[in-house]
């Protein structure tokens, strides 16, 4: 009889210290807990969610994707209060093709090879298509040559005699197919307006027309030789030293220089190489865009 009692008042202490004493602070635990497992579990709405997003190819280091730029539909699982909160602009699917030989080939689209930066609680489910075409080009360097593209007219009277780049060549990177075809790279458009003497373009960037070839050095320095506009005018002069022989030509050079010019102020030199050889003595003084055209000697 005195064991029972022992037991009954051990329950009834076990009752009090679990249900009575510091009761407000066990029930605010319950509500905590309650709200906690309900907002887990219990209150959790699971949805599906299609979007398009671009597809990012990573190709090896020796190769480059030429295929066109490609988007992909991507099917995203899990809680609606983080599906709602994706924001389509920051998604982007990546593939890891370091791996693959450079050639046309066909790959697998499946949520275990792309991946997509997505919340904790959503998940990559379905991709569309399965499979897309790809191509992978291997990577060549050559040295091609630098041309100077120009814009606007020299002041009146004037015109471009030449535009000389340096460093001449350059060289370029970039798929197989394109460099294949590579003859030059261009310059960006230099403004000749207004211009009419000699000038130096300086850190003058070049252009490519293919946007996944890239250039060494992308910038050159041009080199403009402007001058009064040019014209051409025929000469006939005697050979001294050899008589009834003549030598006919044309002169082209600035229009002011070669306007004035006279028969008598050109001489010729004959065999100075011991061979048949000609060439037309020109003033000392005339500067070095005088051309000397269509040199004919004859009896």
């Amino acid at each position: 009889m005195k064991r029972k009692k022992t037991r009954t008042l051990f329950i009834k202490h076990i009752f009090r210290k679990i249900f009575l004493e510091d009761w407000a602070m066990k029930l605010t635990a319950l509500v905590i807990t309650l709200g906690l497992w309900f907002g887990v579990t219990g209150l959790s709405d699971p949805t599906t969610k299609r979007f398009s997003v671009p597809l990012n190819i990573g190709g090896p280091n020796n190769a480059e994707i030429t295929s066109p730029q490609t988007d992909i539909e991507i099917v995203v699982s899990g809680d609606k209060r983080w599906i709602d909160q994706i924001n389509k602009a920051d998604l982007v699917a990546n593939i890891d093709l370091t791996d693959m030989p450079p050639g046309d080939r066909v790959i697998s689209l499946m949520p275990e090879n792309v991946s997509v930066n997505l919340p904790e609680r959503a998940a990559l489910v379905e991709i569309f298509p399965i499979r897309i075409p790809v191509k992978l080009e291997t990577i060549e360097e050559k040295d091609v040559e630098v041309r100077a593209q120009t814009a606007g007219d020299t002041a009146a009277g004037f015109e471009v005699y030449s535009a000389n780049v340096f460093p001449q060549n350059i060289r370029v990177r970039g798929p197989s197919s394109f460099m294949n075809t590579l003859a030059f790279v261009e310059t960006e458009i230099i403004d000749l307006s207004g211009r009419r003497e000699d000038f130096t373009a300086r850190q003058v960037r070049l252009t490519v027309a293919n946007p996944k070839a890239a250039v060494q050095n992308p910038v050159v320095d041009v080199l403009i030789r402007i001058g009064e506009k040019r014209i051409e005018r025929r000469f006939t002069i005697s050979v001294k030293e050899f008589p009834g022989m003549t030598a006919r030509f044309a002169l082209y050079g600035p229009r002011s220089l070669i306007s004035r010019a006279k028969s008598d102020m050109f001489s010729l030199e004959y065999g100075v190489q011991g061979d048949d050889t000609a060439r037309v003595i020109l003033p000392a003084e005339w500067p070095d865009v005088i051309e000397v055209r269509d040199l004919n000697v004859s009896q």
